[in-house]
């Protein structure tokens, strides 16, 4: 028989596919479109481990059945290639990123492709690649450009702003801005400097300069991301990082935060992601509140939902980063609180956040007016209060709220129940005083009274009606090297555009990657980085912009990747449409999603696209973690002691590579050779072999637990690996690898294989009509693999294929009606040896263009029953009878069956139950 050769099969097919552009996509308009994308990788230098191509098989299977269902399919792949690690490594080497980052996609395009993905790689993207940059530059122009209609509730053009601004000032002018600012006339405007102009200007564009708090790392020498940040620490290095104040491009992401919430409900994702983001930005209605200051002539603004609380307030509490700190520190608390500010403002507020274990504080000795009933209350500094949620200062009601009552606990602060009694007669407007309290009031009525409530504090001008947001506008900009440059240049310190000819501004050349000596970002160092302009010649922005800036709009353009006067055509664009399925981690939902909708939705208030909602549907993968193997040294030598006898002796585990390691069994060659120290090792086995001890854990190098998926693809081929990995359970969970298990995939290809060949290896396939029994087992298939497709249920269809081969290898089945049906049911897994089976079947067309099986359940229908005879409650024997028989039959039928007849000794039965299609039932 012709055995079955994966490796040469494989290579075979992905150049067939590469050669014929199987998987280019174009626009027709006679096909109904499917986009499906996946969160394209950063090519890190390690490469691919097993666990990174879950989702891109998962995706590839979809696809696959797509197209087979008679759609147009776009499902292209490309790379985030700015990033921190390859800058990194420039600064350690002097190798320019470039380089790395080229090396790095190379492998990682060679270890995909070696998989069998059916991506469309003529319309690869690279965020690094100018051609590719210079329309992130573009959108960034576009945003500089715009501000936000809050009453037409969408992005316009700055230029109706100046136009407004000539003929009445801001009068009348709803839009997003600065709180500071000013009001002014059309007379204003005109008089007003250049310079003066753009400043105004600065406070309504979508992105703009402005002190930020930011997490900077000194030794990385630049900003870094919550996400990057861990206990004060730099995910990449360890380094330290504090909390300081810096000049930095931000986007008013948050002018979208109403439509963010409401597109939640447009789009097919999970409830936990869409929870995430809702808490993430984080919509309350409530109140302004302003507490002045004993002996200052500051007021300290705080924002509350629960005004009705105001009694219950026995301090105010500010975060660390709050401008009136310094100010409000006493001398005699000055040493205490200052000592804490400085620990506690360098904590990142994603730990701050997320510890509830740590309660710590510092007094200011200072008091706040409580402007209610005049009463004195301590002012304090504490960091779970946030500088960028609300107003960076909470009024704590330690009876109301487990944080402020933890924290008053801790430091012995009035612990004030709010009740009835505490409030003076018409103090407050509502309902028996208590104006909120959910426990007398509806969600009705505290809404209502929430807004009496805020007339109340209006009227009294000690404080107004706010809707607040929890999520902040987002920082744009990295004092780093390796990222896309921003097109501005500065003249009176005040930033322009650089014209729109001149795009791409590409990255220049510097002598070093790191920050300069003075702790300017590494584009100071380069020659010349300058703007020549009619004016003059001007500097230009030394930031570059952050990671997410190019992954926000990338699925625009894998639409129309090579077009050099659009980011991507309109007609192109709305062909295509949003993302059909996109499949990614979770543990990008609160940036990178959020960034995505942010473009997509300006992109769209702008008319350059058709579209709100980027990705209509979203899986979130779960991870695959390592499954790490042990061996047992003998404390105090270089002798290994097998799992079995480990308790025989005083051992110490020691993680073992699991590539040198099968089925539990240590190759102790190999072993040796592993390391120099490992060399003269001496083992103590069970039966002659050396086994390892096992444990669940996340996939990592220092673990020696990383499975790379070549080695996988080397030993038994990427179609195992691609089945293997669906096959390990659901999509969405977490899941371990294990090696030992891939056996069984393996085998169940090699039968699959052998159903189509007959004992002398040839190709041997019958035209007759199948049998009753095949056709069933082939439509339970059909019917069960297009329910689990339709479903995103992948692991399920694995295990009714490999029960459709052995019911059909039991009957011996070769009939090319069951056999070419299969094979395409089989081919969005294990497409390689689908190819080739549909190639050796005769068909001259890959697979990818045949139709999915129609399912018809006529097959499936039963036109007999086994029947279960019990005789006296005891089953004794079993009957198949046609479905179409009556009652009457059934029972004669019985009567007539040998083994009844034995029970029955020449007797009639006392009494017969037949239940048709279910039981038969005798008392005798």
């Amino acid at each position: 028989m012709a055995d079955y050769n994966p490796q040469v099969i494989e290579k075979k097919w992905q150049a067939y596919w590469e050669q014929n552009q199987i998987f280019n996509a174009k626009v027709d308009k006679s096909k109904p479109k499917f986009y499906s994308l996946d969160m394209f990788p950063y090519p890190s230098g390690a490469g691919l481990h097993v666990g990174h191509p879950l989702g891109y098989i998962a995706s590839d299977i979809i696809t696959r059945y797509k197209r087979l269902q008679g759609f147009n399919v776009l499902h292209p792949m490309g790379y985030d290639s700015f990033g921190l690690p390859a800058e990194q490594y420039a600064i350690q080497t002097g190798q320019h990123p470039a380089i790395t980052t080229e090396e790095n996609i190379k492998r990682y395009t060679e270890q995909l492709k070696n998989i069998g993905f059916a991506f469309d790689w003529e319309k690869e993207v690279r965020t690094s690649d100018p051609t590719y940059y210079r329309w992130t530059q573009w959108i960034f122009m576009q945003l500089f450009n715009s501000y936000y209609d809050k009453s037409e509730d969408k992005a316009k053009r700055i230029d109706n702003l100046i136009e407004h601004f000539e003929k009445s000032g801001n009068t009348g002018i709803n839009a997003v801005c600065d709180e500071d600012t000013p009001e002014f006339t059309s007379e204003d405007w005109e008089n007003f400097s250049p310079k003066q102009k753009q400043e105004i200007l600065l406070k309504y564009r979508l992105t703009f300069l402005a002190e930020t708090t930011v997490n900077w790392c000194a030794a990385l020498g630049t900003v870094l991301s919550n996400d990057e940040v861990k206990d004060g620490f730099s995910e990449r290095g360890g380094h330290p990082v504090e909390r300081k104040k810096m000049i930095q491009w931000s986007m008013r992401i948050t002018a979208y935060a109403d439509r963010f919430l409401k597109g939640l409900d447009t789009v097919e994702w999970t409830e936990p992601i869409k929870e995430m983001q809702r808490n993430w930005i984080g919509k309350s209605k409530g109140a302004e509140m302003v507490f002045e200051v004993k002996g200052h002539d500051k007021q300290i603004k705080v924002f509350t939902t629960r005004i009705d609380t105001i009694y219950g307030v026995t301090y105010l509490a500010l975060a660390p980063e709050h401008d009136f700190v310094q100010d409000l520190i006493t001398e005699d608390q000055r040493k205490s609180a200052e000592a804490y500010v400085e620990v506690a403002r360098n904590r990142s507020e994603r730990d701050r956040m997320t510890d509830v274990k740590t309660i710590s504080g510092a007094f200011t000795g200072s008091y706040a007016i409580n402007p209610f009933n005049g009463e004195e209350i301590q002012i304090w500094i504490a960091d779970y209060v946030l500088a960028g949620y609300g107003t960076g200062a909470v009024m704590a009601v330690p009876a109301h709220d487990e944080r402020d009552f933890n924290f008053a606990k801790h430091f012995g602060l009035e612990i004030r129940q709010v009740i009835e009694g505490n409030m003076e007669e018409g103090s407050f407007p509502g309902k028996g005083g208590i104006i909120m309290n959910s426990d007398f009031l509806s969600g009705l009525e505290m809404q209502a009274a929430m807004d009496k409530a805020i007339e109340f504090v209006e009227a009294r001008k000690i404080g107004k009606g706010k809707i607040q947001f929890r999520m902040r506008d987002a920082i744009f900009t990295r004092q780093r090297y390796w990222g896309e440059p921003l097109p501005v240049y500065f003249k009176d310190s005040l930033p322009y555009l650089i014209e729109e000819k001149d795009l791409p501004l590409v990255l220049p050349e510097v002598d070093k990657y790191l920050p300069t000596e003075d702790g300017e970002p590494p584009l100071a160092r380069a020659k010349d980085w300058n703007y020549k302009t009619s004016e003059g010649e001007f500097p230009l922005e030394r930031s570059t912009m952050p990671g997410w800036a190019g992954s926000s709009w990338y699925f625009l353009r894998y639409m129309d990747p090579k077009n050099e006067d659009k980011f991507v055509d309109q007609e192109i664009a709305k062909y295509w449409g949003a993302v059909d399925l996109y499949i990614g981690g979770a543990e990008h939902a609160t940036g990178h999603l959020l960034y995505s909708r942010f473009w997509t939705k300006f992109l769209f208030d702008l008319g350059v696209i058709d579209i709100e909602e980027p990705f209509q549907k979203m899986i979130n993968q779960g991870m695959i973690q390592g499954r790490s193997n042990f061996v047992y040294r003998v404390k105090g030598t270089n002798k290994f002691v097998s799992l079995g006898l480990k308790d025989q002796y005083e051992t110490s585990a020691m993680h073992v590579d699991v590539n040198i390691v099968h089925n539990d069994q240590l190759n102790l060659d190999k072993f040796k050779s592993w390391r120099p120290d490992l060399v003269d090792a001496e083992f103590i086995l069970e039966d002659g072999k050396y086994h390892c001890g096992s444990e669940v854990e996340k996939m990592s190098k220092s673990k020696y637990n990383v499975v790379n998926p070549d080695d996988i693809i080397e030993r038994y081929g990427a179609d195992t690996l691609r089945l293997y990995e669906m096959f390990l359970g659901p999509l969405e969970q977490f899941k371990p690898w294990n090696t030992n298990g891939i056996d069984g995939v393996s085998k169940f290809l090699k039968k699959l294989w052998k159903l189509y060949h007959n004992n002398a290896g040839e190709v041997s396939v019958s035209n007759d009509a199948p049998s009753k029994e095949e056709l069933k087992t082939l439509h339970k298939t059909i019917k069960k693999t297009e329910e689990d497709l339709e479903n995103y249920s992948f692991n399920t269809s694995v295990a009714s294929f490999m029960i459709c081969v052995n019911e059909l290898t039991a009957m011996k089945c070769n009939k090319r009606a069951v056999l070419e049906p299969l094979a395409v049911l089989v081919s969005p897994y294990a497409p390689h040896i689908a190819e080739e089976l549909w190639a050796l079947l005769g068909n001259m067309d890959s697979i990818i263009k045949a139709s999915f099986p129609e399912f018809k359940e006529e097959y499936l229908v039963e036109n007999s029953h086994e029947y279960p005879v019990s005789i006296n409650g005891k089953m004794r024997t079993k009957l198949s009878l046609s479905l179409s028989l009556t009652k009457e039959e059934i029972e004669k039928a019985a009567l007539e069956d040998e083994t009844v007849q034995k029970w029955l000794e020449g007797n009639a039965p006392k009494k017969m139950i037949v239940v048709p299609g279910k039981i038969v039932n005798i008392v005798i």
